[in-house]
């Protein structure tokens, strides 16, 4: 069973305000009513360790805060291509264990991926400009980071930690 709670948003699109399901195979709806789905807002599957996998649609543009957080056996996510923002620690203590990145998304904000231990893997997209502060806490078991050579890179964004990037 999955259902999901939609909110309108000034756009005249719909965001995604919860989530009560056991399903572990998790597809986000790409509209509402006949209306886009363009926001998945905080908290929406925080807790929801039953998940393995999640499919976003290429509708959604923004994840909020604590989206996947406490999510452990998440393992898969395919995030839509249209996506362009995370407003931070939204895999916050989740178990995937590699992500590719949209190219449209320009940045990782801090926390977006704290304390993911199983997390081995990033793949950034064409255009990601900046890795902030603390994007990457207590990623223990991060050992890639691919990103193109002019990726702004904070000091602390991986809490110095020798990676390959």
């Amino acid at each position: 069973m999955q259902k999901f709670l939609f909110n309108p948003i000034e756009d005249h699109t719909y965001s995604i305000v919860g989530y009560e399901g056991d399903e572990d195979n998790v597809v986000i709806p790409d509209n509402y009513g006949g209306t886009k789905v363009t926001v998945i807002c905080d908290n929406v599957f925080k807790g929801h360790s039953e998940i393995v996998s999640v499919t976003v649609p290429d509708t959604v543009t923004d994840m909020g805060e604590f989206v996947f957080e406490d999510c452990n056996n998440l393992k898969y996510i395919k995030l839509s291509s249209e996506l362009r923002n995370l407003w931070g620690y939204t895999f916050c203590r989740c178990g995937i264990e590699e992500i590719v990145l949209p190219d449209k998304m320009r940045s990782i904000p801090p926390f977006a991926f704290k304390e993911c231990k199983n997390l081995k893997r990033v793949v950034c997209g064409a255009e990601m400009k900046k890795i902030y502060s603390w994007a990457f806490a207590g990623c223990d078991n991060l050992k890639e980071v691919i990103h193109k050579d002019d990726v702004e890179i904070s000091p602390d964004a991986f809490k110095n930690k020798k990676l390959n990037t």
